[in-house]
């Protein structure tokens, strides 16, 4: 498993009964987790006095219940500053696991000594973005809700990264994806958190199932003529990340390289045990021989 161990801001401090407790700067919150299935003793006293608690309905959905938690806060990541707020169905506005990629790929970007173009869909609020601008990469953000970008403009500019080289469109990214085939525009390294379900700004419907693997092959043809990385996340049951590797190894089959998959996922403070938050499939470029 790649687990994301490098926070400073961000905690997982107990789990149980269907639900997490997490440190997100100085607040705490208890979210639901569909991956704790185990019901242990919260000893730990966050669950008694936390910030904010998001009750999932047995109808679907659920609402907050807020006890001392601003309207928005920040925390950091290394260099990287992101605005968090509560909003629909227990999101914050950030994924905190996905830092093992961003050190991923941001390593690649450093040690690349040359320019390099990264194309980042599904881009939500932007740390996929973030770290890969900050690393030295111009990078090219796309997602289909306006707010969201927005959002992740403003990261950028909390990061410092507002005069960095990005572009941020709101768009459909399998349109766009194929209007860049027919532009002739190529990239250096390829980034997608695809939803499992999803609708563009004029209706689009996206079903991951129908359209991941339809997607990672028109985007290998997005790929320069000597690309570093190409980065598949999901969070849908039932894309195992073998799945993924597989679906990445056939689409790039004739790129060479190295393709690896694996569960990501957060040390639990408390107990030492790593909780599991979805999965990854990598691309990298075969390294030189030392």
């Amino acid at each position: 498993m790649w687990i994301a161990d490098k926070w400073k801001d961000y905690e997982v401090l107990d789990t149980s009964g269907g639900e997490k407790l997490e440190r997100w700067g100085s607040y705490t919150l208890i979210r639901p987790d569909p991956q704790v299935i185990w019901d242990t003793e919260r000893r730990h006293p966050g669950w008694n006095k936390c910030s904010g608690h998001y009750h999932r309905s047995s109808r679907g959905g659920g609402q907050w219940e807020f006890f001392d938690l601003p309207e928005q806060w920040q925390i950091r990541y290394g260099n990287l500053t992101f605005h968090l707020k509560p909003f629909s169905f227990k999101h914050t506005g950030l994924f905190p696991e996905q830092a093992v990629n961003w050190d991923w790929f941001s390593d690649i970007i450093r040690r690349a000594g040359r320019p390099v173009k990264v194309l980042n869909l599904f881009a939500y609020t932007g740390g996929a973005t973030l770290a890969a601008a900050a690393a030295g990469a111009s990078v090219t953000h796309v997602d289909a809700s306006k707010g969201m970008v927005t959002w992740a403009r403003e990261n950028a500019a909390a990061s410092g990264l507002q005069e960095k080289p990005i572009r941020w469109l709101v768009d459909d990214c399998m349109k766009f994806v194929e209007r860049e085939i027919r532009r002739g525009n190529r990239y250096d390294g390829i980034i997608m958190d695809p939803p499992s379900y999803g609708r563009g700004p004029r209706g689009e419907i996206w079903k991951i199932e129908d359209a991941v693997y339809p997607l990672i092959c028109r985007c290998e043809k997005l790929l320069g003529d000597d690309p570093l990385f190409f980065l598949v996340n999901s969070y849908t049951t039932g894309l195992a990340p073998a799945v993924l590797a597989y679906m990445i190894s056939v689409a790039l089959k004739g790129r060479g390289g190295c393709t690896e998959a694996s569960e990501i996922g957060l040390p639990v403070s408390s107990t030492g045990l790593i909780l599991p938050c979805g999965a990854s499939g990598r691309w990298e470029k075969k390294r030189d021989s030392p």
